[in-house]
């Protein structure tokens, strides 16, 4: 599976975005000019580029640079509680949680903070968490061509525990496993194993 990239769009003008923010606001029932709402625009226009900044960086360029020299290690290497916030695609609210991330090198092994930014970049871009999970695994199994990539993410969905069902503590699990991970039991368990010794 190759991870679709998003198709390129002509954005709208800042000023454009700030009036969609000034129809929302009249639309919730209040008045963008009072006191309290006069910058609000320009605030969520701002915070709506750190929240979507997934969009301008390219994952793949995150991997590029690899190590070689690692003794011959040839072992599983795992991150957990890899924080993350991202936004569901379907109503625009939060989704946050941990992800977990494994994999076992061929030649080549990355830096660890590249792991936590490659999360980043998928997170900061409207999401479903199936999608999200499948990205992450699929462009590390891609670029670094390791025996196997086993991805795991857990969040709570705002979506879910405060609006519709009402149902707050309610985690989603999703996990996607290639290479080894998928075909070998003992490598999936010892994997499954690890992430349950917090």
């Amino acid at each position: 599976m190759t991870t679709k990239k998003p198709q390129k769009i002509k954005k709208p003008t800042r000023a454009q975005a700030e009036d969609a923010v000034r129809t929302l606001i009249r639309w919730a029932g209040d008045d963008p000019t009072r006191e309290g709402l006069l910058d609000t625009p320009k605030r969520v226009v701002k915070s709506y580029e750190e929240f979507f900044a997934g969009y301008d960086v390219a994952p793949e360029s995150i991997l590029s640079r690899t190590f070689k020299d690692v003794q011959g290690y040839d072992e599983m290497i795992v991150l957990r509680d890899i924080n993350f916030h991202s936004h569901c695609e379907h109503h625009m609210v939060p989704f946050t949680g941990h992800v977990h991330i494994a994999y076992i090198p061929t030649s080549r092994v990355l830096g660890i903070s590249k792991l936590a930014r490659l999360v980043d970049v998928y997170a900061k871009r409207l999401q479903v968490q199936e999608a999200l999970t499948a990205q992450i695994a699929h462009t590390l199994q891609n670029v670094l061509k390791p025996k196997g990539v086993a991805v795991v993410v857990e969040a709570t969905h705002m979506c879910m525990t405060t609006r519709g069902v009402h149902k707050p503590g309610t985690i989603m699990q999703t996990s996607q496993l290639l290479g080894l991970f998928r075909s070998d039991s003992r490598t999936r368990q010892e994997f499954f194993s690890l992430l349950k010794q917090k």
